[in-house]
C-alpha cells in the first residue's frame, strides 16, 4: 500500500465515514456453491453516502502486466491526502471476457479491501447466533493434496482438471476445500463452473 506524504486528513475522513458504512449486501450468486457474494456495485453503495459526507472519492484503473491483470485503487480526501493499494490477479481466459472479468473481481477485492468493506448476508443470518456447535471437520491427506492438484490447475488453466477434482466433492469436505483455496482462484473456480452451466 502507498499513502500520500501526510494522512491525517483522509485516516480522520476514513475512520468516520467507516463508522457509518453498512456491510455490502451479498447479492449476487456463486453458480458452483449455490451461495451469494458481494459484488462491486454493492461494494460501491455501501459507501457512497458516507465517502461523500466525509469528502472522500476514489478511482481505479486497470492495466495488463506480465500476464495478469492489475486494477489500481486509490482513495483520496479533499485535502489532497490519499491512500492506493494494487490488486493483481492472472485472467482466467486468454480474450476479452477473461480480462474483464479479472478487472471487476480485481475492482471489488481492491476497493472492498482498501475501504474496510466487511460483506454480510442480507437476510441478515450472519448476526444469528447459533446455539448447535458443529464438530470441525477433519481433513483427510486426500483432502489436502485435492486442495494442491485444484491449486495446479488454476496456475496452469486447466478447467478440465477441475472440473474433475470438483466432482464428488460435497457438504463439510465441499467447505473445507473451499476454505483452503485463495480468493482468485475462489473467483476462477466460480468463472469456469459458471460457463459449464
Amino acid at each position: 500500500m502507498k499513502t500520500s506524504t501526510e494522512i491525517n486528513e483522509i485516516a480522520s475522513a476514513l475512520s468516520k465515514a467507516q463508522a457509518e458504512m453498512t456491510g455490502a449486501k451479498k447479492a449476487a450468486n456463486n453458480p458452483f456453491f449455490k451461495s451469494k457474494y458481494s459484488d462491486l456495485s454493492e461494494v460501491m453503495a455501501a459507501i457512497s453516502t458516507p465517502f461523500a459526507e466525509h469528502d472522500l472519492s476514489f478511482v481505479q484503473g486497470a492495466e495488463f502486466t506480465e500476464g495478469n491483470i492489475s486494477v489500481k485503487t486509490r482513495i483520496m480526501h479533499s485535502s489532497g491526502q490519499w491512500i492506493e493499494s494494487d490488486t493483481v490477479l492472472p485472467p482466467t481466459k486468454n480474450d476479452a471476457q477473461g480480462y474483464g472479468s479479472a478487472i471487476t473481481y480485481a475492482k471489488r477485492y481492491g476497493l472492498q479491501a482498501l475501504a474496510g468493506v466487511p460483506s454480510v448476508d442480507d437476510d441478515g443470518n450472519a448476526a444469528v447466533a447459533h446455539t448447535t456447535k458443529k464438530a470441525a471437520y477433519k481433513p483427510s491427506q486426500a483432502d489436502k493434496e485435492q486442495v494442491k492438484i485444484i491449486g495446479v490447475a488454476h496456475q496452469n488453466g486447466d478447467t478440465d482438471s477441475l472440473r474433475d477434482e470438483l466432482k464428488g466433492l460435497i457438504g463439510d469436505r465441499k467447505a473445507w476445500v473451499w476454505s483452503q483455496l485463495s480468493d482468485d482462484c475462489h473467483e476462477w473456480i466460480k468463472e469456469v463452473m459458471g460457463a459449464g452451466k
